[in-house]
C-alpha cells in the first residue's frame, strides 16, 4: 500500500525534528514540496542538537548536518523519513536560529532548562558581584 503524506499546507514553513532512516534526528526549518508527484522535505540548514549531562548541568551541543557543504538547503525524500514532528518549543528554535546567525559551533550550559547567560550574551557580572564593586567605588570617592 502506498500512503501519501500531506505536511500541513504545502509550501508552509515550520520547524521540525527529524529522525531518518540512517538513525540521525535532526533540526531544521522545513518546508513539504512535491517532486514529480512524490512528497519531499526541503530542509534549510539543518542542525545536529545533542544534550549532554553532566554533574554542573545540561549542555547543548549544535553542529551541522552535512559538516563539509556550503549549501543551506537540502531535499529529503519521505522514504528516508522514519518519523517527522513540527517543534514549538521555543527554547529550540531560539538555539536554531541563534546558531544559524553566528555558524560558529556553539555549547550552551542549561540549568534547570534555562540557558546560562555568558558574555557574548551581554552578561557582565552577578548582582552580587557588581554591587559590591560599585560600593568599593564609592568607598574611594568619599574617602578622597
Amino acid at each position: 500500500m502506498h500512503y501519501k503524506l500531506r505536511l500541513g499546507i504545502m509550501g508552509e514553513e515550520f520547524y521540525a525534528i527529524i529522525k531518518l532512516v540512517s538513525g540521525e534526528e535532526i533540526f531544521s526549518l522545513v518546508i513539504s514540496d512535491e517532486v514529480n508527484d512524490e512528497t519531499v522535505i526541503v530542509l534549510q540548514s539543518p542542525v545536529i542538537i545533542n544534550m549532554f549531562t553532566s554533574h554542573e548541568g545540561s549542555y547543548l551541543k549544535v553542529k551541522p548536518w552535512v559538516e563539509l557543504s556550503d549549501e543551506d538547503f537540502f531535499i529529503i525524500k519521505m522514504d528516508k523519513i522514519i518519523y517527522i514532528t513540527e517543534s514549538k518549543d521555543q527554547k529550540l528554535i531560539n538555539v536554531y536560529n541563534d546558531y544559524i546567525s553566528n555558524p560558529d559551533e556553539i555549547d550552551m550550559k542549561i540549568s534547570n532548562n534555562r540557558i546560562k547567560p555568558d558574555s557574548s550574551m551581554g552578561y557582565i557580572s552577578s548582582v552580587k558581584d557588581a554591587r559590591k564593586r560599585l560600593e568599593d567605588i564609592f568607598k574611594g570617592l568619599k574617602e578622597s
